[in-house]
Parts: structure tokens; sequence; C-alpha cells
């Protein structure tokens, strides 16, 4: 059962703590400064992206390699870089994803909602910490107040140490396209240069016609416009 995929993929659970380290109100406080530093960080660059779906029902896969951009004002944008396997998982599925991800982007800066993991949107609940590659972080419960595309229900976590996110997990309260009838994710960050950079999503999906998809991205060599123009830079000296 696709079922119980979806929900596996979110199954850790942080240590129960009687009382945060921290106030619970200074940790999303924190959390809050840290994510505009993360999202003043991002702008401007660019990441390679592999994106690997898979139709385990009809035994199809493929592998889209792309570059995501984003822009100055936040903007996600995705091109092509090259494809290989079943035309059905690119155009279906891959392509479905991609776009339902860069609408709800566009409708963030279009004032038609307001995706950000912040008090307006969510409630916080302290739950614990885990070790996460050596380092502490502080697990949170976030629940959405609202039922709108883009909003998730699940888990938050942030390393302790920057109050940055390093993994965000659970199940959209509403899927972004008719197509996608349940979505389960986890999501990934690693640190640097003191701010958390998008490694891996892995996501679970209950699709309408195709039945159960797998799909996985993997992000590398993030890179901004300033650093394009300094190796330019460099070159031409």
């Amino acid at each position: 059962m696709v079922m119980a995929g979806l929900l596996s993929i979110g199954a850790a659970v942080a240590e129960p703590s009687a009382k945060p380290p921290v106030p619970e109100d200074e940790i999303v406080s924190r959390y809050l400064d840290a994510t505009q530093e993360q999202q003043n960080a991002l702008r401007g660059g660019s990441m390679e992206v592999d994106i690997d779906a898979r139709l385990p029902k009809r035994q199809m896969q493929g592998r889209l390699h792309a570059l995501r951009n984003i822009s100055k004002l936040g903007r996600i944008t995705y091109h092509m870089l090259g494809f290989t396997g079943d035309n059905t998982v690119k155009t279906e599925v891959i392509a479905r994803y991609l776009t339902a991800e860069v609408q709800a982007n566009q409708g963030d800066h279009q004032g038609e909602s307001n995706l950000s993991i912040t008090p307006e949107n969510y409630k916080f609940k302290y739950k614990g910490t885990q070790d996460l590659d050596g380092r502490e972080a502080y697990v949170l419960r976030v629940t959405p107040r609202h039922k709108k595309v883009g909003l998730f229900k699940g888990e938050l976590w942030l390393d302790a140490e920057t109050f940055m996110p390093v993994r965000e997990s659970g199940s959209f309260v509403k899927t972004p396209s008719i197509f996608l009838k349940k979505v389960a994710f986890v999501r990934h960050y690693m640190l640097q240069n003191g701010v958390s950079v998008p490694q891996r999503t892995e996501s679970k999906i209950d699709a309408r016609f195709f039945g159960p998809v797998e799909l996985d991205i993997n992000y590398q060599n993030f890179s901004k416009d300033t650093d394009a123009d300094a190796a330019a830079s460099t070159l031409n000296k």
C-alpha cells in the first residue's frame, strides 16, 4: 500500500523532553531571523539538480538533470540540461511536479499566498532534540493554521547553534495539483558557510492514474552571481 510508504518517510521521532533548553518563543524567533539570512544568501544563486522519479507499478523511471535558479527577487526557475529514461516519467511526473513548485513560488511573490514557515501560517510545538551528523538539532512539530497549497503538517529540525533549518518532513495538507492525491516528503539541508543550503528531497506521492510515485531530488554545486563575477575577474587579470 502506498499509504504505508507515505507514513514511513517522516518516521523519525525526537526524544521526549519536558522543557526546551531555550524558551520555545525564542527558538521560533531565532529561527525566523536565521531563515531571513538564509533567503538573502540563496537569492541570486543557482544549483545543479538531479531529479530521479520512479513508477514502481509500471516499472518506469527517469532522471532529469537541470539548473535551478533563484532570482534576486526569490523566484525559482528550472533550465533542463538533460534527461534519460521513460518520456512518460518526464512529462507526467517530473514536469508536473516542477510546474507545481514554480507556480506556488510565483503565487507567493504575487501576494496570492504566503508559504513561509512562520507563526502566521503555523503553530509550533517543541518536541525534543536529535543528533544529526554529530550536531544537536531542536525538533519542532509544525501544524498549519490554514488548509492551503504548499503548507504541510510535520516536523522542522533546527541546528541548535545557528537555528538554521536542517530538516523538514511531513505531508502537504493540500496538494498543488489534482494529479497529486497525496504528497509526503523529507527535505535535507546542509550548513555551508553558516547558511542552510538544500541537499536532498525525498518524496513519496500517491498520483492519479499512476499510483505510487517515488521522487528524489539531489542538489549540488551551489553558486551565486557574485561567485561567477569573482571567477571571471580572476581569469581576466
